[in-house]
């Protein structure tokens, strides 16, 4: 089958729009940002369809494929989300397809994360995978035999809501001692007894070797060990991707990790998993629409 050259790739967040045109290579052409505006009228759909525009015109005459990343949970097809509740009022159920009059592909963000990494990144080349995004929350997903694996209901890969302490409080998916409770900037207030707002600031601090700031730091590092040492028993994979914004915090991050996995992590002869930074940033959900939507070309 001859691929598409191109595809246009398109993130649905709460706050832009970012849109990009990619080439089947991975090459980024062209990129752009518009503010969602969801303020209960649904007006972002029309942003959305701006963008997308815009974007095909850039691709002329070239065949283009196409995928949104949105929150929620997609149908069996990817052609909707069917599952979000709270927010983006009138996403569920929405067909892109006959809204945009071109085939579209509509994954989850942390799914299009992967994707990024997994057609253009970090996984290329790579069969098995794991992917944690460490931000507001905590999000995940799974490379499998070379395929994002999403599962029969469409929601594997909420690694966030891994129990890493079931004796503390249960989160929002009344999962006790959540991945997500332990490290995601949702609850800095909360396990900080008030003193942070955020995780760059308790990071901070700890660069500072702020006595409370490091207890708190290494211990949510910690739970993240073992959370990443589980799940390299259960799926065995070559490589464990970290993107998200909590990974801005560097070898603060990364070097403490690589001690706590030391301890926990089982290496069956000597064998572990590389544990990397994502590749792909803020544009990650954008370029990993794009990105599976040329996957499931090649499927």
């Amino acid at each position: 089958m001859k691929q598409s050259p191109y595809a246009i790739g398109i993130d649905l967040g709460g706050t832009r729009i970012k849109g990009v045109l990619v080439s089947s290579s991975g090459e980024l052409l062209h990129q752009l940002y518009a503010p969602t505006g969801d303020d209960g009228t649904g007006r972002w759909k029309d942003a959305v369809k701006t963008t997308f525009s815009t974007l095909k015109e850039k691709a002329g005459d070239k065949d283009c494929l196409a995928g949104i990343s949105a929150p929620g949970i997609p149908d069996a097809e990817n052609q909707s989300i069917s599952y979000m509740p709270g927010r983006l009022k009138g996403l569920e159920g929405f067909f892109w397809t006959t809204f945009l009059n071109h085939p579209c592909f509509v994954v989850n963000d942390a799914i299009a994360a992967m994707a990024a990494e997994a057609r253009f990144g970090a996984a290329r080349k790579v069969k098995h995978a794991v992917m944690l995004t460490l931000g507001t929350g905590v999000g995940g997903a799974l490379l499998i035999d070379g395929r994002i694996h999403q599962g029969m209901f469409q929601k594997a890969g909420h690694l966030g809501h891994v129990t890493v302490d079931s004796e503390s409080d249960p989160n929002k998916m009344n999962m006790p001692g959540s991945l997500e409770e332990a490290i995601g900037n949702c609850s800095i207030d909360r396990r900080s007894l008030g003193r942070y707002t955020s995780t760059q600031a308790l990071i901070e601090d700890y660069r500072k070797s702020d006595p409370f700031a490091s207890w708190l730091w290494l211990s949510s590092v910690r739970k993240l060990s073992i959370a990443i040492a589980s799940l390299t028993n259960i799926l065995s994979p070559e490589i464990v991707i970290i993107g998200g914004g909590i990974t801005e915090a560097g070898k603060e991050l990364f070097e403490p990790l690589d001690s706590f996995l030391g301890l926990y992590e089982w290496r069956a002869g000597e064998k572990a998993a590389r544990v990397v930074k994502a590749e792909h940033g803020d544009l990650a959900g954008a370029i990993g629409a794009a990105g599976f939507a040329l996957m499931q070309e090649e499927y």
